[in-house]
């Protein structure tokens, strides 16, 4: 009998530290918590003098990098989906496998694009420090890279440490989107996004935004804006969905009733190119590929995609080509004075990401 009250105050006394320690974590993440305030100034580093003007080609890319850590056998622990036989498959990995992982897959992205002779890129999914990056600085990087751009850093993921998966937490993060413009920008600021504010998805979602750049016109009083977007995936209802919609709708069309020029780009995680059905594949399509259209945006706005290749592959598995489910969530939208002369997706087959860049050749009328 002494043994088994010894035995039950030990049991009870684990359950009480289990406890204690699953609280304190709860509130640790709790209190870590915050949400950037909208309309937030950001710093232009290292400024460039040359102003854009109207009647001259430029060229710009995004690219969202997966902050270093998507080598094509990388699969993500939170995807999940279905082969075409019903076989359901899940996503393993929560970080990068090593540090030579991400200076291999940043540098193999930086090269990509600085092969395009681009005179501006957005990047999406840049840490600056993070466990799941093993704590490479990918905007110092690519600054670095790019040292005659100026870079704007938009901060959207700052965690708490989050302690899940436990075989291999995904831990502390601080990423975000980067800007690089060849071309003299007055300021910038970021757009905090609505997003899902229900108890346990905030910890785990990012604190989406958008940022604008203002670049001012030679001889003109109008500004060329650059948008940087990466939307929210997974909305259950389309809620979020619709409300970021009506965000950019709103924000975009007041610069075009200015006679602004708009110039948006980014990972949109949704379909753009009406390519849902478009590309070999062994899988079903996920449920959070939504499609949008020109219907979607504002009067004065449209969408420029590309369909020559996917920009994004599902990560609920390794990479092969023509088995995974691809898709074109990345491009751009522009407003009615911009000519869109040229776009296209730069196929790399995911070497460095899990999505591939898109390329637009733009005029300002």
């Amino acid at each position: 009998m002494k043994v088994l009250t010894t035995a039950l105050k030990t049991i009870l006394l684990l359950a009480v530290v289990v406890i204690i320690l699953v609280t304190g974590y709860v509130a640790y993440v709790a209190i870590q918590y915050y949400r950037i305030e909208d309309n937030f100034s950001l710093e232009i580093n290292n400024n460039q003098s040359e102003k854009v003007a109207v009647g001259q080609n430029y060229t710009i890319t995004t690219y969202n990098i997966g902050f270093g850590a998507y080598t094509q056998d990388f699969s993500f622990f939170m995807d999940s989906g279905e082969m075409l036989d019903g076989t359901k498959v899940a996503g393993q990995n929560s970080k990068a496998k090593g540090k030579d992982t991400v200076l291999t897959n940043t540098n193999g992205a930086i090269a990509a694009i600085k092969a395009q002779n681009v005179d501006f890129a957005f990047f999406q999914e840049v840490d600056r420090d993070g466990d799941r990056s093993r704590h490479v600085n990918q905007f110092e990087m690519i600054t670095n890279g790019f040292s005659d751009f100026s870079g704007v850093y938009a901060q959207n993921f700052h965690s708490a440490y989050l302690f899940y998966p436990f075989n291999d937490p995904h831990g502390k993060t601080d990423a975000g989107l980067v800007t690089l413009s060849s071309k003299y920008a007055e300021s910038s600021v970021r757009r905090s996004f609505p997003v899902d504010n229900s108890f346990f998805n905030k910890f785990f979602d990012l604190d989406r935004c958008f940022s604008i750049t203002y670049l001012p016109i030679e001889n003109s009083e109008k500004t060329l804006c650059l948008v940087n977007i990466h939307m929210s995936a997974y909305d259950e209802g389309g809620l979020i969905r619709q409300q970021q919609l009506k965000m950019i709708n709103d924000v975009l069309s007041a610069e075009v009733k200015k006679g602004n020029y708009v110039v948006a780009g980014g990972d949109f995680n949704h379909d753009i190119a009406n390519s849902v059905d478009l590309f070999e594949t062994q899988q079903k399509k996920p449920e959070w590929v939504y499609e949008l259209s020109d219907e979607n945006l504002a009067d004065g706005l449209r969408f420029v995609s590309a369909s020559n290749a996917p920009t994004c592959r599902s990560t609920d598995m390794p990479y092969e080509k023509g088995v995974n489910y691809s898709v074109v969530l990345d491009g751009f939208i522009v407003s009615d004075n911009v000519e869109a002369i040229e776009v296209t997706n730069i196929d790399t087959d995911f070497a460095f990401s899990d999505h591939n860049p898109a390329k637009m050749t733009f005029r300002l009328k």
